[in-house]
């Protein structure tokens, strides 16, 4: 039996799966002491219960999406607003050793993929399937790449497999960020600055921050015309020819708006960097995580549980040991480098909004990180992809 949820429905559900997550962990020591999103822990509880209906009273619940990609429109809208210039300079070389980071792990994530299918007898293009392709390149790049790896390949069953990893990918790599960043945190005794406010959320202890109409109204404009300036901006990319996601032209263009309206109306209070703004970024956040986990299809993976649990345990276990012992280190091994690793955590194994989630999680325990929600975005939104493509395609032509 099929039951459509309408748009209507699937927002009252996605509501009350943030509800459930923030209930959960503020209950929980284990949640809180791990810094595991609220977003993550509600909604795939959902999906779990929802795939038990499943397979005891044979029903399937089949949500209206469609609000949820407007709603990462604004979240990475709201990142953009929130890059000031000043905080890209100072997070110039951090942002070239990520993206140098990144492009290793790439093609260290498909050496461990290849290795798994060499034990397991799988074909090999699965263990790129179970790498680069799924898990940095997430949902859209493992449908993009499935029928050339089937046809090309002869590996029929690359769309399953590859939407199997990027469902577990985004689940473990929320769950991994948070406790890798709180370790590193403790057991090098990083502090963050004292005087700075989270891009996303408001800290846990200033529950009570004041947010008024006006301020609300002011941030939903800016965020309003950076939409309207990054819709240009995609139709600009296309007419030259460059296709980029419309988040990444809304992203850019909150980056130019934030830097360019307040040196020119200088009597603007601009609202970048208040409660009001992290308010939004925050809910649209966690509303964009809750749909996405709590409409996991878990019962479909089935079949393919023996090997994709290797596959996923392998690249776990490296990618764990890349951010604890290569990424923080390069970052400079401070409180910065810190939430960058729990980014990046999330961004390697699901994808740059589980990275997001990873360090609002972190940053509203521990303090705030301009440079972190500046640096990983951007090498998440313009560089991985990218990379990705290159990568991959140079594997291929290697395994063929």
């Amino acid at each position: 039996m099929l039951v459509d949820l309408t748009a209507r429905q699937t927002l009252i559900i996605a509501i009350l799966v943030l509800f459930g997550g923030k209930y959960l962990t503020r209950h929980i020591v284990f949640l809180r002491r791990f810094n595991i999103p609220e977003p993550v822990t509600g909604g795939f509880l959902v999906s779990l219960i929802l795939s038990a209906i499943y397979f005891v009273a044979d029903i399937e619940f089949r949500f209206d999406l469609a609000a949820r990609d407007n709603l990462l429109i604004v979240f990475f809208t709201t990142i953009g607003l929130s890059a000031r210039v000043e905080a890209l300079m100072q997070g110039g070389r951090a942002l070239l050793v990520l993206i140098f980071a990144a492009v290793v792990y790439l093609v260290l994530q498909n050496v461990t993929g290849l290795g798994v299918t060499a034990i397991t007898g799988l074909p090999s293009v699965a263990g790129l399937v179970g790498g680069s392709v799924s898990l940095s390149g997430g949902h859209g790049t493992s449908i993009a790449w499935a029928p050339l790896l089937a046809s090309q390949f002869g590996f029929n069953n690359a769309l399953e497999v590859g939407i199997a990893c990027a469902t577990f990918g985004l689940v473990l790599g929320g769950l991994l960020g948070g406790p890798i960043a709180g370790w590193l945190i403790k057991r090098h005794g990083l502090e963050a600055t004292p005087d700075g406010l989270p891009t996303v959320g408001i800290p846990y202890d200033q529950p009570d921050t004041a947010i008024t109409v006006d301020t609300i109204l002011s941030a939903l404009l800016v965020i309003c015309l950076a939409i309207g300036l990054g819709l240009h901006l995609e139709k600009l990319m296309v007419w030259l020819g460059l296709k980029l996601p419309t988040f990444v032209n809304c992203l850019m263009g909150g980056i130019i708006l934030t830097n360019i309206l307040p040196r020119i109306f200088r009597k603007w209070s601009w609202p970048a960097g208040t409660s009001a703004m992290s308010l939004i970024s925050d809910l649209s956040l966690g509303l964009f995580l809750a749909m996405s986990l709590m409409s996991l299809q878990l019962w479909v993976l089935l079949d393919l549980a023996g090997p994709i649990f290797l596959l996923l345990m392998a690249q776990v276990v490296v990618i764990t040991l890349f951010v604890v012992l290569l990424v923080f280190r390069l970052l400079g091994s401070d409180y910065d480098a810190a939430v960058m690793a729990a980014g990046y955590a999330g961004m390697g194994l699901g994808a740059t909004p589980t990275a997001i989630a990873n360090m609002t999680a972190v940053t509203l325990r521990f303090g705030a990180s301009a440079k972190a929600f500046v640096v990983v975005p951007l090498v998440g939104a313009f560089f991985i992809d990218i990379a990705n493509a290159v990568i991959i395609q140079a594997f291929l032509e290697a395994l063929s």
